[in-house]
């Protein structure tokens, strides 16, 4: 120890939090652990890690530590400290929790970055940047030794738990009736729910910075009473349910936030009050028609409410997280707010696959009571009693994966500070109590003899007996049901029950994960069990072949269920054996003062000091000696070294105490049956439920941390399978990898040699992946037994042999454990399964739901699947990685039999400004249909933008400056032949924005060459070095001499006498089959396409003198893995043309003919125009793409790009982006520097969502998500006439509706937008518009041509888009499903055709703040958004008259036109 003066400085002066000088204190060395204190101070003492030895430049004996750092630890300047060398281990962590915000942080990248951390020293607050500043995050809370902590160091055994600022949150409130009933303080429930928790919430996620992404849904049940289907009318049968007691019942969803990120919450609380003021009117009275009978509707209770669809509701969305991979949050979190107590009534099945999906998919799951609390273990769910038997046993479950909180106000009343834990039953009339009392011959209320004593029959010897767990040796596996009892009062739905009478009845196991050794169990002589008075017990005499040898009737023991019942007023008898589900999340939780994992906000109300109240008897059975008394002792702990399989590490336990945890046998000190148990209440699984459980003055109290900034799933766990269970619940398979040997190979095959990883490389990324995909590192297993666990059969692998160079990870999800192995160069994988998985759910639920900005509750319907982890094919994915993605082993997911988990973000390129946008922003008045059909000079600049950007940004290739590019402005479209090049060249150098070095060098305009030139002549006039067609520059992949096609073209039209669009396109076409010029792979078999495509010149024989040329690689594949080319088309034209030429692409602007007719009233009109998309959709190319463009990674990064073939300039271009083995922070670098650089191209890009409408036929499309269907009116349109485009061909009709529609969506600023999205698997032949902002879609729907899809014709009378979607035979009809639905009101059968003309609109939700630049102020602009919705709605209801102007318009038009061609 040594004093020294303490200093500050700044964090501009140094980045080092301590500097020190060597000389001032012998011995020390770097990266030793120093504590820093004032000898007078009693305040948590600073440890810092000695990084840079310096000397602070303040004379001898000083030290210098960050100026923050001072302040939170109350250092003084200029006094004295102690300094102090620390041992490591003394200061080492327990745990750490790190806090980030306004990231995407992959579980991979936690893991690398714990391992960076190891051996450093953190304090509060500390800010940590890893992988060059893309990953930020802050040391929010530290435990060691059962303490919080000031500072600390990490060490590999730290754990260290994540929490995110910026989530995913869904919260639901369950508007069940008791949301209507007063508390205790005379609040209504609802008032308690958003008065109070939601506005406590709101408040501190703003104290704390929270910026979570919200939705937040309404939901409840109605029930109808009514016997038979027959007794609802038509209009109502489309959404029944009914449950396992044949009540039928419709679920409501009300979407009040969708997806929304707000600095301040209070008008959110605003509008949840207004939504509540109708909603069970509305509800209830929904389907009321007049005139019609419809049966009674009730508001369901909590207890029988949709709790579990709700959670899957959000699981859907959930599971998505890597198809629409959002850049600026991390987790996920879904809060159910409930006026109930805890209890729910579900279904077996559904709760087995709610669990399944809640555990794998690592989501946090938060139940929020405003009940009060009750006196049983919460929460609690009552499986469905679906046996008719009257004897049969109710059963019910403790689930550990939902967080339970109960949300009590801070309200005081006066004269009492008792809170009744238990509801009143409602008030009965006082009738039958007066006939009772007069009834003389009664005298009392029940009589003497029929009362039973408590003396004759023991109630708690048979509660012991029930609840007790059967012995685990016995075999026999008959099940005895116990009948139901003439009530004896008990909590309500919890009745205690009588012994069994013996009668045999067979039942399911509750939970899968209840400890179940089957046996006999005595609960009580059957004599008991006849004599009683007043039972109900049929006395059946028991046919003794059922019963297996070892019991016949007599006083034998009577035989029940192998598995001990829960009781729920004393759960923490009760243990399970321990799962790797039961300890997915444990490792979140800090460990409390007595070594156990503690729940933060669960306390026990016991003074610390009082004894447990507890028979011996229990502590012995559980190992757990009495050697220290019932006090705790600082720092005596008994230590027990545990022989169970779970840890081998020490762990203290305190035998009494403030978390008590005396009866259990925990999953630590436990060994019994050698098995490793967890209690069965709780999340940890350690904690013990006691009826005081309280936090400070309350029951149980909210998790607020967990719905502040939820922790995202750990990436460690700590159970791995015993041997025994090993050998006879799991498969086991392996398969050996030798990085070299692969790459050895691929290399040879490889055209462009890309750096191979390294073995150790690939064995890292292995585990990084799996950490990625959801499994978690199993840590603190003894290592000699997972190595004895598993030899396989063959010649033993090196996991037989615990070599010693080896490297070892295990991990899991679920029932599935991989061992990872590095032993030398090779690695095994070797994998554990499920001998007897769980098998598939698909469970179909029907529902009705309300979002934003709709009118009605629509019908929908969603599938609840849970995943086969077991398929996933790790097998491909870890040669993908060992290849570095070659192509070979491409990332795919269609198709395949076993689809990988890949990352994907996907974005539009749209035109970047539009004067019509900045119009309608500025001026409030103006209507929205003001944007222009843009002009051939606008596409051309559009075209020359995207050229830019694939050249410059995509592809990264340079063109030396001497040979740029003549710009492509004026050439484009133009067929007309260029008159001069001088005046082309000036003005388009003008036209360039000013970048003037596009005009040649010397200025001296060459002469042209002869429209008869040879084509050797045009060849060596494209190599002149100034006024050549401009090569790109050499690198590895491109051979000598390579150009553009596009350019080429341009360059042939402006250094070529009287040479058109077409006549360059066959001159170079020519050039391609002399093979003078070839495609830049090498591949002679490609033909000349226009566009972004790379061609090269290749040498002739008179080329003696070309020592330099570089060959092509000659591999097509390769080369296309390594560039992205594009084709450049011209709009498609929707008429048809009378010249047959090459493919003009120019084309014409779509929505108009020269003489601005219309399409849709034009003669001409191409019958095929609606259905060419499904033929010509275009084709995706997939290419390599550089992922760290900035050497940020401490690892090689790599992804896919996979963009559409095709460009058009009058259309949105989509390019999806795709990665496994890259960092989420690095990825989005990558993508927000493209957009950066995109409006310098003319062009903004924005993401889209994978699925852009949410329809509920594409599969995996968000349940809660919707378009909305504005109708078009056009019965004004009709003026008498029996159909809109009568006197045309009846054929083109629906081609002219659609066009016609085009055109509106037109005006309205909306383009075409071909996506890839799941609906077109279906053969539809819907068409996708975007709007320019990119904020929103609209899709008109069409019918597919029957002959086109060889589809049945259908009869007239179908609405229009009958054959829009794959009919199940269990859904009704889709096209009923959709559109009809929106058209509130009559009847359903007597709409006609034309009320179902109309567009569907959705929102774009992946644009989030991060995409609003300076130049494009509309994307993501609510208000702009809003006002486009509803003045498009009031164009297609012809709201002052605005349609019908838009038709006499073009009728107009159409009428000029015909007016010219007639003279």
């Amino acid at each position: 120890m040594k004093s020294f003066k303490l200093i500050v400085h700044q964090s501009s002066f140094s980045s080092e939090d301590l500097i020190i000088n060597l000389k001032d204190y012998p011995g020390l060395k770097e990266k030793d652990i120093i504590e820093i204190y004032h000898p007078e101070n009693d305040y948590p003492r600073l440890l810092l890690q000695v990084t840079k030895v310096d000397a602070p430049g303040r004379g001898r004996d000083t030290i210098s530590v960050e100026q923050s750092i001072a302040t939170t630890f109350q250092l003084r300047t200029f006094a004295d400290v102690y300094v102090n060398v620390v041992n490591v281990a003394d200061v080492a962590l327990d745990s750490v929790e790190l806090t980030f915000k306004d990231q995407y942080l992959g579980r991979s990248e936690m893991w690398r970055l714990k391992n960076h951390l190891v051996s450093t020293c953190v304090y509060l607050n500390k800010k940590i940047e890893y992988c060059g500043g893309a990953v930020r995050c802050q040391v929010y809370e530290m435990w060691s030794q059962g303490d919080r902590v000031a500072c600390g160091v990490i060490t590999e055994d730290t754990k260290i738990v994540f929490r995110s600022s910026t989530s995913m949150v869904y919260l639901f409130i369950q508007m069940s009736s008791e949301m209507w009933d007063f508390d205790i303080h005379g609040d209504l429930y609802f008032e308690k729910a958003v008065n109070g928790f939601l506005a406590d919430l709101f408040t501190k996620w703003k104290k704390n910075g929270s910026n979570h992404e919200v939705t937040i849904v309404l939901f409840s049940r109605t029930f109808y009473k009514a016997k038979t289907l027959e007794e609802f009318p038509q209009h109502m049968k489309e959404c029944l349910q009914k449950d396992y007691r044949g009540r039928f019942y419709e679920d409501f969803y009300r979407v009040a936030v969708q997806n929304e990120r707000y600095e301040d919450w209070s008008n959110v609380l605003l509008q949840l009050r207004r939504l509540f003021t109708d909603y069970q009117k509305i509800v209830l009275q929904y389907h009321e028609r007049p005139n019609m009978e419809i049966p009674t509707a009730i508001n369901s209770t909590a207890a029988q409410g949709n709790f579990l669809e709700v959670l899957n509701m959000s699981l859907n969305v959930f599971e998505k997280h890597y198809l629409d991979r959002c850049f600026d949050r991390t987790g996920q979190l879904s809060v159910v707010i409930t006026p109930g107590v805890g209890v729910f009534e579900v279904d077996r099945e559904l709760t087995n696959v709610t669990k399944q999906r809640i555990i794998d998919n690592g989501v946090g799951s938060d139940l929020v009571c405003v009940g009060e609390q009750p006196l049983h273990a919460v929460p609690l769910l009552k499986f469905h009693n679906k046996d008719s038997n009257l004897n049969s046993i109710d059963d019910y479950s403790m689930p550990h994966w939902i967080n339970l909180s109960f949300y009590s106000t801070n309200k005081k009343v006066a004269y009492s500070n008792f809170i009744p834990r238990i509801k009143l039953p409602p008030r009965k009339s006082q009738e039958p109590l007066k006939k009772m009392y007069e009834d003389e011959s009664k005298g009392k209320l029940i009589k003497e003899d029929d009362y039973m004593h408590n003396s004759i029959f023991d109630y708690d010897a048979y509660d012991a007996q029930v609840f007790q767990l059967p012995p685990a040796h016995s075999t026999c596996v008959q099940r005895v049901a116990r009948t139901k009892k003439t009530s004896v009062a008990g909590l309500e739905g919890i009745s205690r029950r009588s012994p069994p009478a013996s009668s045999i009845h067979h039942r399911k196991m509750s939970d899968p994960d209840i400890h179940h050794s089957l046996g006999s169990d005595i609960l009580s002589s059957s004599k008991h069990g006849v004599s009683e008075v007043g039972s109900d017990a049929t006395d059946s005499p028991i046919s003794i072949n059922r019963l297996s040898p070892r019991s016949s009737v007599s006083n034998k023991p009577v035989i029940r269920t192998g598995r001990a019942l829960i009781n729920p007023f004393d759960p923490s008898h009760v243990t399970v054996k321990l799962t790797s589900n039961r300890r997915r999340w444990t490792h979140i939780f800090p460990k409390g003062p007595t070594g156990v994992l503690i729940q933060q906000h669960h306390y026990q109300a016991r003074p610390a000091g009082e004894p447990a109240s507890r028979p011996d008897e229990h502590r012995s059975e559980n190992n757990i000696s009495k050697e220290n008394g019932s006090t705790i002792n600082n720092n005596n702990h008994p230590v027990y070294q545990v022989d169970g399989n779970v840890m081998g590490r020490k762990r203290m336990i305190s035998t009494s105490g403030a978390l008590s945890i005396l009866g259990t046998a925990l999953s630590t000190p436990s060994t019994t049956n050698n098995a490793s148990l967890a209690l069965l209440w709780g999340a940890t699984g350690e904690q013990e439920w006691t009826p005081a459980l309280t936090t400070a003055n309350r029951a149980i109290g909210v998790d607020w941390k967990s719905l502040t900034i939820p922790a995202c799933l750990p990436i460690t766990t700590d159970y791995f399978p015993d041997k025994r269970s090993l050998q006879n619940d799991y498969l086991v398979s392996d398969y050996n990898l030798l990085p070299d040997d692969v790459n050895a190979d691929f290399a040879k095959n490889r055209a462009i040699y890309k750096e191979p990883l390294t073995t150790m490389e690939v064995f890292k990324e292995l585990v990084s992946q799996r950490l990625a995909q959801g499994f978690q590192l199993i840590v603190g297993v003894n290592d000699s037994e997972v190595l004895e666990s598993h030899c396989p059969s063959r010649v033993a692998p090196p996991s037989c042999q615990p070599a010693h160079a080896a490297k070892r990870y295990l991990l899991s999800i679920g029932r599935i454990f991989h061992k990872l192995t590095l032993v030398g160069s090779t690695i095994t994988v070797t994998r554990y399964r499920p001998r007897h998985p769980y098998p598939p759910f698909n469970i179909h639920y029907r529902y009705r739901f309300h979002a934003p900005n709709h009118d009605t509750y629509e019908v929908s319907w969603v599938s609840f699947t849970t995943e086969k982890l077991e398929n996933y094919n790790w097998n491909y994915m870890d040669h993908y990685i060992c290849t570095r993605g070659d192509t070979d082993f491409a990332l795919v997911e269609v198709g395949s039999q076993y689809p990988l988990k890949y990352w994907r973000f996907r974005t539009l390129l749209l035109p970047l400004i539009n004067p019509a946008t900045k119009t309608i922003l500025e001026d409030e008045s103006t209507h929205c249909d003001i944007y222009p059909t843009p002009t051939r000079q606008d596409l051309d600049h559009l075209t020359e933008g995207f050229l830019k950007m694939t050249e410059s940004y995509f592809n990264k290739v340079k063109r030396p400056n001497k040979q740029r590019q003549v710009s492509p402005t004026k050439s484009l479209n133009s067929s007309q032949g260029i008159k001069a090049a001088a005046k082309t060249v000036l003005e388009r150098s003008q036209s360039q924005s000013g970048e003037c070095d596009d005009t040649y060098d010397d200025g001296v305009i060459e002469p042209k060459l002869k429209a008869n030139a040879t084509l050797l002549e045009v060849v060596d006039r494209m190599r002149h070095p100034s006024l050549g067609v401009g090569f790109l520059q050499q690198t590895v992949s491109l051979p000598s001499h390579t150009f553009v096609s596009i350019y080429a073209i341009h360059w042939l039209q402006a250094n070529m006498e009287n040479m058109t669009y077409e006549k360059a396109t066959s001159c170079m076409e020519r050039l391609l089959r002399d093979k003078m010029i070839c495609h830049a792979s090498g591949d002679t078999l490609k033909r000349y396409i226009v566009g972004y495509y790379m061609y090269h010149i290749l040498p002739q024989k008179k080329d003696k003198e070309l020592t330099d040329y570089v060959k092509p690689l000659g591999d097509l594949q390769s080369f296309e893995n390594e560039w992205m080319e594009v084709e450049v088309l011209g709009p498609r034209s929707p008429l048809l043309t009378s010249e047959t030429g090459a493919i003009d692409i120019s084309g014409n602007s779509t929505a108009t003919d020269d003489s601005g007719m219309p399409a849709f009233l034009c003669d001409n009109i191409d019958p095929n125009y609606m259905h060419m998309e499904n033929d010509d959709l275009p084709l995706y190319k997939n290419t390599h793409l550089d992922i760290d463009v900035n050497n940020k990674s401490d690892r090689i990064e790599w992804g896919h790009a996979r963009y559409q073939a095709t460009f058009r300039p009058d259309q949105a271009y989509e390019m999806c982006i795709q990665w496994a083995i890259a960092s989420g922070n690095i990825v989005a670098e990558l993508i927000i520097g493209w957009a950066r650089k995109a409006p310098s191209c003319r062009l903004q890009m924005v993401p889209i969502p994978a699925d852009p409408l949410a329809l509920p036929f594409t599969e995996k499309s968000d349940p809660l998500r919707g378009p909305i269907y504005v109708p078009l009116n056009e019965e004004p349109l009709l003026r008498g006439k029996t159909a809109l485009f009568e006197g045309f061909p009846e054929d083109t009709w629906l081609e002219r509706l659609f066009l016609f529609q085009e055109a509106i969506v037109g005006r309205f600023g909306f383009i075409k937008c071909t996506v890839e999205s799941t609906s077109h698997a279906a053969g539809v032949g819907d068409h996708l518009y975007v709007h320019v902002t990119g904020n929103m879609f609209i899709l008109i729907p069409t019918t597919v041509k029957s002959e086109q899809k060889g589809l049945k014709a259908k009869p007239v009378n179908k609405p229009l888009n009958s054959s829009r979607y794959p009919v199940h035979e269990a859904a009704p009809s889709p096209h009923e499903g959709y559109i009809t639905r929106h058209v509130s009101g009559k009847n359903k059968d007597d709409y006609d055709n034309s009320r179902r003309m109309g567009f569907l609109w959705s929102w774009n939700h992946m644009i989030s703040k991060k995409w609003k630049w300076s130049q494009t102020p509309a994307t993501g602009d609510e208000s702009f958004q809003m006002r486009m919705l509803r003045d498009f709605k009031h164009f297609c209801a012809n709201h002052e008259q605005r349609l019908s102007q838009f038709w006499d318009q073009c009728w107009e038009v159409r009428e000029k036109a015909k007016g010219i061609k007639c003279f």
